[in-house]
């Protein structure tokens, strides 16, 4: 039997569940961001870091039965919701490897595109990751990524102090795992070195009213993580309590706003 290799936020029903509300949240954005790199019918796509093929499932019905969609995740829980949902909706077209992004190689492919969201900032050596990309990636390939500019920016208005205890909690705990929040800060340095030129660069940040559905991303995240952080020892349940209290006073409040984590879409070009 496999083991399964968690993460630092799980990879329990309640986080896969997460990341699903957190790919629809964010789906219209992303199919924009593939549209305008050139993702169509009969491309070949690497997605790294697949998680339970949310993504992976978009882009294989985007490039269609001519096209194939290589997905690349190392939980056992998430490869079997990713081959559970390709079951579903009849894709063939997705070949799905079970690997560790750091410890194997990269499965080598023709590739046109790859796809990278919210890895980078959790790898403990981007370096090696962005070397192993670039020896898959055919020249004039191009590799988007989705990561985290400034995760500070992340904090409500008017301000919740425990939110922000929250947000360094959290930071400090992927730091620890070994990740670095803020991914994209090193991504253009990284790209350069191993021969990719940037094409674009478009920040996505957002300001938000509890009745945006955006709104759900980042309260579902707090909601899910209490948990990991109590049993890490980070925080009792008196601090879970209190925040849970403080969002739902702030989420009734007619003026209360959100400002979300910047992310960086970075779209480059292999030369």
């Amino acid at each position: 039997m496999t083991t399964e290799r968690d993460y630092v936020l799980g990879t329990h029903d309640e986080e896969l569940a997460r990341l699903g509300l957190q790919h629809r949240v964010w789906r219209s954005v992303v199919l924009d961001c593939w549209q305008r790199a050139g993702i169509t019918v009969g491309k070949r796509v690497l997605d790294i870091g697949a998680g339970p093929g949310y993504a992976a499932v978009d882009l294989a019905e985007i490039v269609g039965p001519t096209g194939e969609v290589i997905a690349i995740e190392r939980s056992k829980n998430f490869v079997d919701a990713m081959e559970d949902a390709c079951r579903v909706r009849s894709l063939t077209n997705v070949k799905i490897h079970e690997l560790d992004l750091m410890a194997d190689e990269l499965p080598k492919g023709d590739y046109d595109f790859s796809w990278c969201r919210w890895v980078v900032s959790f790898v403990n050596d981007p370096a090696l990751l962005i070397k192993k990309l670039a020896d898959v990636m055919q020249k004039s390939s191009v590799a988007i990524f989705h990561e985290y500019g400034h995760y500070e920016t992340w904090h409500f208005l008017p301000r919740l102090a425990n939110q922000e205890r929250f947000r360094e909690h959290v930071i400090a705990t992927w730091r620890e795992s070994g990740g670095e929040p803020d991914g994209a800060a090193r991504l253009p340095t990284l790209l350069a070195a191993n021969g990719f030129f940037i094409r674009s660069v478009t920040p996505h940040i957002f300001c938000l009213r509890p009745a945006d559905y955006m709104w759900q991303w980042p309260a579902t995240f707090i909601e899910i993580y209490l948990p990991r952080l109590i049993e890490m020892g980070r925080i009792d349940q008196k601090f879970a309590d209190t925040l849970r209290a403080d969002l739902a006073r702030t989420e009734a409040g007619p003026n209360s706003l959100m400002i979300t984590p910047l992310v960086l879409e970075i779209v480059a070009e292999k030369l």
